[in-house]
């Protein structure tokens, strides 16, 4: 093997581990943005797990949260970041 095929199969490895990352923190973002509308929406508990699962599959304007696309958009990304960090830290 070249240092050239190695060099390939090292970015390969890469690019796999970073699509990996990407979904886990995906999935882990919406889970806490739907945690985050539930609790907006006054629910807890089991209630609110199960609408954060709900909230994952569906739209916002579909499941009742009054809210801007901005408002929205800034907690994914914040939500976003805590779920790589928790991930980086294998939590």
């Amino acid at each position: 093997m070249t240092t050239f095929d190695k060099r390939e199969e090292g970015f390969e490895k890469q690019f796999v581990l970073d699509e990996e990352l990407r979904f886990k923190a995906n999935a882990r973002r919406n889970k806490f943005l739907g945690l985050w509308a539930a609790q907006k929406l006054g629910l807890s508990g089991a209630e609110a797990d199960a609408y954060a699962k709900a909230v994952v599959m569906a739209d916002f304007e579909d499941k009742g949260v009054d809210l801007s696309d901005h408002q929205i958009r800034r907690t994914m990304d914040e939500l976003m970041a805590k779920a790589i960090q928790e991930i980086k830290a294998g939590s």
